[in-house]
């Protein structure tokens, strides 16, 4: 089965280099990988298009493309994947690295499922973020529902038939995951990614879990996705 990955990214300059190499490293390598900008005012498309032209990258197997969308990753990641030509779209965060055996590990678990995602790890020794990451794995198991950090993979199909991401500025794979688990319980994969800690570093651990936890809470009560959106971004 035919694989293609999905990478929103904004303002992901600096990223870049490592974000590439890091996918042309996985064995086996995924047929497609789309990058699809969604409005970077540093120089995230042109850093993508210059990178794409080295030997290594024109060497590879994989069928690269750079799109660009309207802001949003849902936005993203819906037309990403109507460009996909795979039969299973993997959504791949610019700051998330998959595990060296991540096509096989989704290629074997298609056999029995029609999506899933993976157990996640912080890149961080912060005993507290190990926790962290160790709840978010224990949650996601117990209600079924991913975040976009764990890399979720869904059979083309299936995501058509759900229309793609909901249009809406945050908690757009909550939302999807809700749809989805209605369908066919999802594949929890034991196998982690690599997902950056600067937001709980940045703003500091207890204050982010703290505010995580208040926007689910929310979200499940009705508040707006907008006004969720405006209190996570400041």
């Amino acid at each position: 089965m035919k694989l293609s990955i999905i990478i929103p990214i904004l303002n992901e300059a600096d990223n870049l280099t490592k974000l590439v190499a890091h996918i042309i490293r996985l064995n086996p390598t995924p047929q497609q990988v789309i990058l699809v900008d969604g409005g970077s005012v540093d120089d995230s498309v042109t850093v993508a298009k210059e990178m794409l032209k080295s030997t290594e990258i024109a060497q590879s197997a994989i069928d690269w493309h750079i799109i660009e969308s309207t802001v949003g990753r849902a936005q993203q990641m819906n037309a990403g994947a109507m460009l996909a030509t795979g039969d299973m779209l993997l959504f791949l965060h610019a700051d998330t690295e998959l595990p060296a055996d991540a096509i096989d590990s989704v290629q074997q678990a298609i056999a029995q499922y029609d999506w899933g995602r993976f157990d996640v790890r912080l890149d961080s020794h912060e005993p507290l973020l190990k926790i962290v990451g160790f709840m978010i794995n224990q949650r996601s198991r117990l209600m079924g529902i991913a975040t976009g950090d764990q890399a979720i993979f869904i059979k083309k199909s299936l995501f058509g038939r759900m229309h793609g991401y909901p249009d809406q500025p945050l908690m757009e794979d909550i939302e999807l995951c809700k749809r989805l688990k209605k369908i066919a319980r999802p594949a929890c994969l034991k196998t982690k990614v690599t997902t950056s800690a600067r937001r709980w570093q940045q703003h500091g651990t207890w204050r982010t879990i703290f505010l995580m936890w208040q926007l689910r809470f929310d979200y499940w009560r009705g508040v707006s996705p907008s006004v969720l959106k405006q209190r996570y971004y400041n």
